[in-house]
């Protein structure tokens, strides 16, 4: 079920969601399959922890990974993939769910390749569901910054 913060947000922007049995779509490849959709159109969330204790949850296309090099010139200082309990502190949402919309103290970077689908699936806190957006609309609801912070899966 989608936790009621962020339904409250989805509704306040108009904003269609999709839920299917929790744990079908822990992965962009499973999300893809589920919604019939490219890989590159799921836009997984993915938080990294600096030294400094700040934040950043990056957002990028599903078939692409985050460059640690590029996020670490953007942080000023180098990044870790947060681990699951830390990213369920910081967001309230398990790895595979993480809902970029409603959160506090976390800087959030939505990578510039995303711009490539007219639509893009977030998920919606729940590792069975994905909110229907496009790349303007998610960088307005969550007050991104917009960055190139990604390669292609073949790259490092």
């Amino acid at each position: 079920m989608i936790p009621e913060k962020v339904m409250a947000i989805l509704k306040a922007n108009d904003l269609e969601f999709h839920e299917f049995p929790e744990g079908t779509t822990p992965t962009a490849i499973t999300a893809a399959q589920m919604l019939k959709v490219k890989v590159g159109q799921i836009a997984k969330s993915i938080l990294f922890i600096c030294k400094s204790g700040r934040a950043y949850l990056v957002v990028c296309p599903g078939d692409r990974k985050v460059s640690l090099s590029k996020l670490k010139k953007i942080a000023g200082e180098k990044p870790r993939l947060a681990d699951e309990t830390t990213t369920l502190q910081l967001t309230g949402f398990s790895p595979g769910s993480v809902c970029p919309f409603g959160l506090l103290d976390i800087n959030i970077i939505v990578d510039l390749n995303l711009r490539e689908y007219d639509v893009v699936f977030p998920a919606a806190g729940t590792s069975g569901s994905a909110v229907e957006t496009n790349f303007e609309e998610l960088v307005r609801i969550t007050g991104a910054k917009i960055a190139d912070v990604s390669n292609p899966m073949s790259q490092s």
